[in-house]
């Protein structure tokens, strides 16, 4: 007789997933769907409290693969973080997971990805970066590599947009690069994210297998395992789970306290690197860039950061529950707040 294991909330995994992919077989973007279901199912957020938010590309059918039973909604191109901004700010009670590709991010949807960062959004955002546009045959992308070659073609001449480099510099409070075949590094992100208030953005490194998993591709599995910089070993701790309970490793590490009580643990590895300071996670980036390789890791972290729902002053119950009398002031109270602009 097999044992069904349930987590925290007594909910099977079963209760996490989604539909048929219909993806390329062996695609980076089915990896990072099973990691999202197992990090919402072992952190115990319950299914109908999470929001799936996606733009147009391979990436963001992905939402389809994952949560059946979450709300979602698939937006036009590169314009996803502005329907996660309004939504956010309706129903700040929900958990938002975005998934967004390399295209729908870094050309047509920059504007937008660089002003959710400037408000701070509390949501997960997910980049499944590939380097090229897998639905239009696979065109190079504005953050593939100079020198990096796909199957057909000739090598990318123009330089990359780093998106965690971009994140950094523009504030963000949550800023991390993984593998899709680093299922432990990526879950453990993941989870943290998903434990962090603010905007938690994760470059994921996933490759394309119909167009660009050839040697010369800067962004294929072997290119990838090859040249992975990996910054530390990462554990997480849910808050639920008493440290006491946890192993400690042998070398150093740093604790990191998630806003929900959860922890972040960071083994070093190689040289160390101060997850707050910018300077370090910039150098990181910039110096594994020099070598043609990729860093992976917890990049930047800042839990001092108000978000766009405390900077507008919105109450503790979402405006979704409120009733209409509290939305909505008396003839009275209105007729007060016009005088006051008029100075009477």
């Amino acid at each position: 007789m097999s044992v069904i294991k349930l987590n925290v909330i007594d909910l099977e995994k079963s209760e996490y997933t989604g539909g048929k992919s219909s993806l390329c077989p062996g695609c980076g973007h089915d990896q990072v769907s099973n990691v999202i279901i197992q990090a919402a199912w072992e952190n115990g957020i319950p299914p109908e409290g999470i929001a799936k938010m996606s733009g147009i590309g391979c990436s963001s059918k992905t939402p389809a693969y994952f949560l059946g039973k979450s709300h979602g909604f698939n937006t036009v191109h590169g314009r996803m973080p502005s329907v996660t901004t309004g939504a956010s700010m309706v129903n700040k009670s929900l958990s938002f997971i975005a998934v967004s590709g390399d295209g729908d991010t870094a050309s047509i949807g920059i504007g937008q990805f660089v002003h959710a960062i400037r408000r701070n959004l509390d949501m997960v955002y997910i980049i499944e970066n590939n380097g090229v546009y897998g639905l239009t045959k696979g065109q190079y992308s504005a953050t593939v590599e100079k020198g990096s070659k796909k199957k057909k073609g000739e090598a990318n001449v123009q330089p990359p947009i780093d998106l965690c480099a971009m994140a950094i510099n523009l504030g963000c409070s949550f800023v991390a690069r993984s593998f899709s075949g680093s299922k432990k590094q990526l879950t453990a992100l993941i989870r943290a994210a998903m434990g962090h208030r603010g905007m938690a953005v994760i470059d994921i490194i996933s490759p394309c297998v119909t167009f660009s998993n050839n040697d010369e591709s800067y962004k294929s599995y072997n290119y990838v395992k090859a040249n992975d910089e990996v910054l530390h070993l990462l554990d997480y701790i849910p808050h639920f789970t008493p440290i006491e309970e946890v192993d400690i490793p042998e070398g150093e590490y740093d604790d990191i306290q998630m806003f929900d009580g959860s922890t972040l643990r960071l083994e070093t590895v190689g040289e160390d690197h101060d997850p707050s300071d910018t300077v370090s996670a910039l150098s990181a980036i910039h110096m594994a860039e020099r070598e043609n390789k990729h860093v992976t890791g917890l990049l930047y972290y800042d839990d001092s950061m108000q978000t766009a729902d405390e900077a507008l002053g919105l109450t503790e119950t979402p405006l979704s529950a409120l009733s209409e009398a509290e939305l909505r002031p008396s003839e009275a109270e209105l007729a007060s707040i016009n005088a006051s602009f008029c100075g009477s």
